[in-house]
Order: C-alpha cells, then structure tokens, then sequence
C-alpha cells in the first residue's frame, strides 16, 4: 500500500502551523526534510503525525529541547497535578524539638511504611548526634 503523498502546503493546512513554524522546525531537525527535491518534493503520514505530536506538546507547554529528547525516545514524565480548592493531601509531621518539625509526603517520595519509618529512625538518630556532639 503506497504512503500518501502531502505537499508543504497540505502540511501547514492539516496540522495547523504556520508555514514558518513548519519551516523552522525542519530547519533544527525536528521534522525530517521532505522525500525528493524541488517541485518533486513531498512529505508522508510519518511527517504529518510526527509535526501533530510536537504541536500537543508544544501546546502542553514542552520546549523544543524537550520535545526533541521525548521524540528520540525519552519517557516524558508526568506533570504535577495543580492545587485546586478542595484539594487533600496526607503528610506525615515528625516532631523532633521545638523548632524542629519534619513534614514527609509518603507518596510523593515514593517511601514504604517501612522506609518512612527507617527515615524518620534516622533523623532522630542524627538530631540526638548532633546534640551530643555539641555539649
């Protein structure tokens, strides 16, 4: 089954660029050059859906730099999820001494129960160190 065939301006038209984004974007190597040269020229589906994917990212707020890593195969991690009213979220407060409290958000860094518990062990050990080494 032959690819189908799109001209620049078909490109610019069905993704939606402007002919000079589209342009420069060719120009740094994001989108690879068109098959053939001159009037003989085109593009194929793989140029169309490869420009689509850098304008949802573009759109997604994603630099050029990034798109580029995330093209050549880079996993594109996930934003953080905004704060909204209403928005709840559980931490774990270890008192250690006045002045001295810990706020731990377990999922955000990725620790078991155990390892939280293992964590906050340690940092009493160290504050207890400290305060012996001091006197």
């Amino acid at each position: 089954m032959e690819d189908k065939k799109y001209t620049f301006e078909e490109l610019c038209a069905l993704s939606g660029l402007s002919s000079r984004t589209l342009r420069y974007y060719i120009q740094i190597g994001l989108v690879d050059k068109p098959i053939g040269q001159t009037r003989a020229a085109h593009y194929v589906s793989s140029h169309l859906e490869k420009i689509i994917r850098i304008k949802q990212l573009s759109e997604s707020g994603i630099s050029l730099e990034r798109i580029r890593e995330v093209l050549s195969g880079e996993p594109l991690p996930l934003p953080e999820r905004s704060k909204r009213p209403g928005h709840v979220e559980v931490r774990s407060h270890l008192w250690v001494a006045d002045g001295i409290e810990l706020q731990v958000s377990p999922e955000t860094a990725e620790l078991s129960p155990e390892q939280l518990r293992q964590f906050l062990k340690g940092v009493l050990q160290a504050y207890e160190q400290v305060k012996k080494d001091s006197q």
